[in-house]
């Protein structure tokens, strides 16, 4: 009886040893994924890259305190997958028109790891005020030219936002002669920057002594462009097909009032959520524009949202 009872055991875990077999063989599969997505999941320690460096500007590797900070903002970034993903995801959407933006005003192109520290490319709203994927503050706009009340606030709108970072930052370069503490000064200001580094007697940023935020806000950028430039590297898998796309547009001018955007809305052949989608700069169900400025709104090309 025994023997019998052992035989069907085995024989029991012959077969559920076949199905799991099975069950492995028949995992989700993609014609452009040579792997299969199964519990492929390991935690490593990470090589930091020897080369690293911001707009050109090395990072002082060699440096023990340095090295350790720049080791803790490649862990944390890496391993929150979640957050990664989501990062490649709207890279590929937004980069493009962020890209030429900051090549036109001759800012160093690492520069767009900033907006993605800052706003992790959506519209964010800090508890300070700051507003956008560039994190814009109000008076900061409204010396720079942006339209910021309740109906509209150009600060949600992405390519005259990066055009006013733009102009920040080449302010700061100019005054602490750097881009390394021009990207710390977005975080804390110009005056915040240059008193440290007054009242610590030194003029780089891995010497200062800085606050928690300041103190990581390089290397998360840094972080960030080493994570994206490398996603093969540090475990990140995806197709080209997982990543977000821009919607084409074109603009339509308006120098009026426009008393209610869903009419307008649907007289392109859309929603006003969709309308506000594509202008969050647009901040009321109505355009007040006593005035009579000349605005431009962009439509999605028809076809996008059928």
């Amino acid at each position: 009886m025994k023997t019998v009872q052992k035989a069907l055991a085995f024989v029991g875990l012959l077969s559920l040893c076949t199905l799991f077999i099975f069950a492995l063989q028949d995992a989700p599969t993609d014609e452009n994924f040579e792997t299969k997505l199964i519990n492929d999941y390991n935690v490593y320690a990470l090589q930091v890259p020897d080369d690293l460096n911001f707009a050109g500007e090395l990072v002082p590797l060699e440096n023990p305190d340095i090295l350790e900070r720049m080791d803790r903002e490649l862990l944390v970034n890496t391993y929150w997958q979640s957050n990664g993903l989501l990062m490649f995801k709207r890279a590929k959407k937004y980069f493009p028109i962020i890209e030429p933006i900051l090549e036109k005003n001759n800012i160093p192109d690492d520069f767009k790891y900033l907006a993605v520290i800052e706003s992790g490319l959506t519209n964010a709203v800090s508890p300070a005020g700051a507003r956008g994927v560039w994190q814009i503050m109000k008076a900061t706009g409204r010396e720079n030219g942006l339209e910021v009340n309740d109906n509209v606030d150009e600060r949600y709108h992405l390519e005259k936002a990066t055009e006013v970072a733009c102009k920040y930052l080449l302010k700061s370069k100019e005054q602490l002669g750097s881009w390394t503490l021009a990207a710390a000064a977005y975080n804390a200001g110009n005056a915040g920057v240059s008193r440290r580094l007054r009242e610590q007697g030194v003029s780089d940023y891995y010497d200062l002594l800085l606050g928690e935020e300041t103190g990581r806000y390089l290397f998360r950028i840094i972080a960030l462009k080493e994570i994206l430039s490398n996603p093969a590297k540090y475990g990140f898998n995806f197709r080209e097909k997982d990543l977000y796309s821009n919607v084409p547009t074109y603009k339509v001018e308006v120098d009026t009032a426009v008393t209610d955007f869903t009419s307008f809305a649907e007289k392109f052949g859309i929603n006003y959520k969709i309308l506000k989608l594509h202008n969050p700069w647009l901040r009321e169900p109505h355009l007040n524009n006593k005035s009579k400025k000349l605005y431009q709104i962009d439509i999605p090309k028809d076809g996008y949202y059928q």
